[in-house]
Parts: structure tokens; sequence; C-alpha cells
């Protein structure tokens, strides 16, 4: 199989690029450099352009992939950190999705990027696919980010958009901003720590991608979470006994909100959503790591 790869430096790009590697696929990666070893495509998101010459020399593909887009949690929202992570994400969707189109021979699947914040704080609401989009700033992101890949699905490809949760790996995410505090026993829940954070580890999701791509009655929004989503003070305890550290303290919320601002503390932090995979659990996907505590003894091991 030939994949085309948006986003691919990134923590799940880079993992997505060796699974794929592993089981002898070959991976063509879009770049916004000028291209420096065979494989790479320049493009420009921003611009909307792509080098069509070197990306039809590089096909025919049998599936795209899309993972680009700012990082929400990198720094404190403002109106221009705001419009840049739409931005990335929007303007990016619309590029790939666009020249998906135009592939002569179409690819038989494309696969975007979204997120879980496409339904908001939910409290304790268990949300599926069919769940409504909710309120917010990361749910009016999420919503703008899939409608942006609308073209693909209109032109009869096969389109997966991928709800990704929060992603457990020692090598970049929520986990590992984390794992210095925890490691010297300061790690404590958020808030009040009944939110709800529906996780997944960084091999799980590669795999569900790996998954959605293949199997073609995967199709629509797909969530990628584990089966088991826990409370902020449930992965704290987690945590703390995967690390054999304390976990006592607790961050108030007032705190987070004056270091980050009410919008970005809240519905990052604060607020949660209780995610199940259901359309993984229908298309036959087998989790490796269904549990927190399995989850992080082998992230952390």
């Amino acid at each position: 199989m030939k994949v085309l790869v948006s986003g691919a430096t990134g923590l799940i790009g880079t993992a997505l690029r060796q699974a794929l590697a592993d089981r002898g696929d070959t991976v063509v990666r879009l770049v916004r450099r000028r291209p420096s070893r065979p494989g790479e495509v320049r493009w420009d998101p921003d611009a909307g352009t792509v080098d069509m010459d070197t990306l039809d020399g590089a096909g025919p593909f049998d599936a795209v992939v899309n993972l680009s887009g700012a990082g929400i949690g990198d720094r404190r929202w403002n109106g221009s950190r705001r419009d840049e992570i739409l931005h990335s994400r929007t303007a990016a969707t619309a590029t790939i999705a666009g020249l998906t189109t135009e592939l002569d021979p179409a690819p038989a699947v494309y696969a975007s990027a979204s997120a879980i914040g496409y339904y908001g704080d939910r409290g304790d609401e268990v949300l599926d696919e069919s769940a409504p989009r909710g309120e917010g700033f990361l749910a009016d992101v999420c919503a703008a980010w899939e409608e942006a890949a609308s073209p693909v699905e209109d032109a009869g490809i096969r389109t997966v958009l991928l709800r990704s949760g929060i992603v457990l790996s020692r090598r970049g995410g929520a986990l590992a901003k984390q794992l210095p505090l925890f490691k010297l026993g300061l790690g404590g829940r958020l808030g009040s720590g009944r939110q709800y954070v529906s996780w997944i580890t960084l091999e799980d999701e590669v795999a569900a991608i790996l998954h959605a791509i293949d199997d073609d009655t995967c199709r629509g929004p797909v969530n990628l979470t584990a089966p088991s989503p826990v409370t902020n003070a449930e992965l704290t305890h987690a945590l703390g006994r995967a690390l054999h550290r304390p976990t006592a303290l607790a961050v108030p919320a007032p705190a987070l909100r004056l270091a980050l601002g009410r919008e970005m503390a809240d519905e990052l932090l604060l607020g949660g959503q209780r995610v199940v995979p259901g359309v993984l659990s229908a298309c036959g996907f087998t989790f490796r790591h269904p549990d927190i505590d399995a989850a992080l003894a082998a992230v952390l091991a």
C-alpha cells in the first residue's frame, strides 16, 4: 500500500510512519520545506498549494492521511492563537482534501484528523459517534475542521474522521508534560477531578488509524479513545500508582484559570468528555491497552 501523509513529523505522524513502514507500506510525506529525500512532496497549506507534478510522480496512492494542525495546549490562548489553531486545521485540511479529489486514480480512503473536543464539555454523559456537537471554542474548531474534509466524501471517496482523545505517550502530548511533576511526587488532580478524560495509548491510536484505513466498513466519525474513560482524579491516582508516588495534591480551578485564562483552562483541563469508541468496536478493533493501569504500565515501561 502507498500512503500519502501530512503532519508526518508530529507525535502521532511519526509513530504512524514507522508502523506503516514496519508492515511494508510506502509512505510519501507532504513537507513545507524543500524536499531533501525521496518520498517527500512540498506543499504550502497556508497558500493552498501543492507541487502536483512531484505528487503525481509519487503516486498512485491507496490512502491519504491528514494529521496537520497546531498544538492546542502549547501556548496560552489569545485572539491570534485561536486564529492559528483554527486556520492550521481548516487550511491544511481544505488543501489536502482538494488534492485528494484530484488524484487519478482516486485513493480508496481518506482519513482526516479531528478530536473529541467536538463534543464539548458534557459531564457524565456517555458519548459515542452519534452524539451531537457540543459548545465551545474547541467544538467549533472540530466542526470546521471536519467540514473542510467534506469535499472528499462528496467525491465518493471513503472518508474517516479521526476524533482522537488524549494520546498517552512519554514522547509528547499531555502525559509527557505531567511526568516530571508526578515523578517528584508533586502531581495531583485538577480542580474537582470529576471531569472525564477519554484517553488512548499512542500504540492503540496508531493501530486504530491503520484499522480505519484497512477496514472498508469503517467510515465517518470514529472516536479514537479507549473503551474505559476515567475521571481526572482516577487518572491522577493511576499515574501515581504507576510511578509509586503520592498524588495527594490538587490544583484549584481558580489557579488554573489565572495561569491559562478561563476559556483555555475550562475547555482543556476542567471540562471533559466521557467518550466511547462505538465505531471501532463495531468494526472489530481490539485494543491492546483497554484499561488505564495496563495502559500506563505499557507507556512507562
